[in-house]
């Protein structure tokens, strides 16, 4: 009869050929063996050992530091429960009672974690495995191979060795598929353009307009929808851009190698674009930056994530939702941040991931639903954005700056108008500007009602200063005199306050 190494060594192999297990843990010189299975949600774990104990207590002592051992494997492990099988292989049982020790012991933690013991000696040791092979739903073969009969301990040794390899350069083949061509190029690209803003040395919000930042008037008024493109690549401020390639860099070696180049070309160009209409959709305001293609490549990474759950929860899985789980609550908290381009990068980087798929797998109805689902974000999103903006108070008064530049008056008037009827927090700036554009067009009464009508919502010593100038005018210098001083008053360091009020005052001595 083989000995009880020799035993184990044949129980693992015929483990891992009939009852898919994987090897997680190998110590060739203690003949201690770990083997993994992940099925419905569990993964089932068992340590398989050559050693004895001949008291109780010393065998109970061993299954506590194995239970230990065992919740330090939990970041290995893919499944949200753990039943682990402890099996012992020894020609002698513990010489008092240890039956005891075969009742299942139950931890109530976040992963729920059971385990079982088995002893495998001389007299139990067939009952023992029946009862574990019926436990694991495995069937042993009635007889084995030739080839495993003329097999020794080398021999399995071996097998296993190979076995861990093959699983080795599984993970490696799986994480250099590609190389990170376009992860360098898009950095290059990022700090080149950075380097042409900084030689504009203009106006900051000018210069992020004229070189392709998201600006939601110049696409709806003038159908620059190659914006929603180029602001990808567009940066404000060192900060931003250096966050953003630190996050390009790690996030973008790691996607380019799994899913390989043109995959993640798509990628993060359609999670680009999709965080780009997000933000069109849900902000007026003037924004720019990769974090929506970044984002995308944290969708990209769920994906596989969802397609290779044991590697992922081996090599990136906690740390990964960790940091994006802050970036998500950082954007909720901080209102400066573009959150709406965050999620809908995060989406479309997950949809685009699963429409193209990882390498060497296909789905075809995942696939189809994600390109269907990815079309419809893309294709709602554009006309709800524009109806989003055309009923926005914030959209409107960008539209009505950009008239004034270009002396439009009456489009501002009839602009204004029309914003004045939606809801929002900014009648006051709009009566301003439409006052403005009265004074422009030389209609001063319609100017001063809409002037006294801001001054209800909101004061500002500009509106004082234009009643004062309206007022005398039209020769109401009293009133005129009144206006001059509250505009002095709110800001007295002000030039064209000071001489307004002194004029005023001089012509009244």
């Amino acid at each position: 009869m083989a000995d009880h190494r020799l035993q184990l060594y044949e129980f693992a192999h015929m483990l891992i050929q009939n009852g898919h297990f994987d090897v997680i843990h190998f110590q060739d010189h203690a003949d201690e063996l770990w083997l993994e299975r992940y099925e419905n949600k569990t993964s089932t774990v068992i340590r398989l050992i050559h050693r004895g104990f001949d008291w109780k207590n010393h065998l109970k002592r061993d299954i506590a530091i194995t239970l230990q051992r065992a919740k330090k494997l939990k970041p290995m492990i893919s499944g949200k429960r753990m039943e682990i099988c402890n099996v012992y292989f020894s020609p002698f049982a513990p010489v008092d009672d240890w039956e005891s020790l075969k009742k299942p012991i139950h931890l109530k933690e976040k992963q729920s974690i059971k385990m079982k013991v088995y002893y495998i000696d001389r007299e139990e040791g067939e009952d023992e495995k029946n009862r574990l092979l019926e436990d694991l739903a495995v069937e042993y073969p009635i007889s084995p191979s030739p080839n495993e009969e003329e097999k020794d301990i080398s021999g399995y040794k071996h097998y296993i060795h190979e076995r861990i390899k093959m699983k080795k350069a599984e993970i490696t083949n799986i994480f250099s598929y590609g190389k990170p061509i376009f992860t360098y190029l898009f950095i290059a690209v990022n700090l080149l353009l950075y380097f042409f803003m900084e030689l504009a040395n203009g106006n900051e919000l000018e210069t992020l307009i004229a070189f392709g930042a998201k600006y939601n008037v110049a696409i709806v008024e003038a159908n620059e929808w190659w914006r929603l493109f180029t602001s990808m690549f567009i940066h404000i401020g060192f900060l931003h851009l250096f966050m953003n390639m630190v996050a390009v860099y790690y996030l973008g070696m790691t996607v380019e190698r799994i899913f390989g180049s043109i995959r993640f070309l798509f990628i993060y160009f359609l999670a680009g674009i999709a965080g780009s209409i997000a933000s069109f959709a849900f902000s007026p305001n003037i924004s720019a930056g990769a974090s929506g293609a970044i984002f995308g490549l944290f969708g990209a990474l769920l994906v596989f994530g969802i397609h290779y759950k044991h590697i992922f929860r081996k090599t990136m899985g906690f740390n990964l939702l960790f940091i994006l789980g802050i970036n998500i609550a950082v954007g909720f908290v901080l209102p400066q941040i573009d959150m709406a381009a965050h999620l809908g990068g995060l989406a479309g980087g997950f949809l685009a991931a699963q429409m193209i798929h990882l390498p060497r797998k296909r789905h075809f109805r995942k696939q189809l639903l994600s390109a269907l689902l990815l079309a419809l974000l893309l294709g709602i999103g554009v006309p709800f954005g524009i109806q989003q903006n055309e009923s926005s108070q914030t959209y409107q008064l960008m539209k009505i700056e950009e008239l004034i530049k270009k002396e439009e008056y009456e489009s501002v008037i009839h602009v204004s108008t029309d914003a004045l009827q939606l809801k929002g927090d900014y009648d006051g700036v709009l009566l301003f500007h439409r006052s403005y554009a009265y004074i422009e067009l030389g209609k001063y009464e319609n100017a001063i009602k809409d002037l006294e009508h801001s001054l209800s919502y909101d004061i500002y010593p500009e509106s004082y200063y234009n009643l004062a100038l309206l007022y005398m005018e039209i020769g109401e210098k009293k009133l005129a005199e009144l206006y001059a001083k509250k505009a002095f008053d709110m800001n007295p360091d002000n030039g064209s306050f000071i001489e307004l009020y002194e004029n005023i005052m001089d012509e009244k001595q």
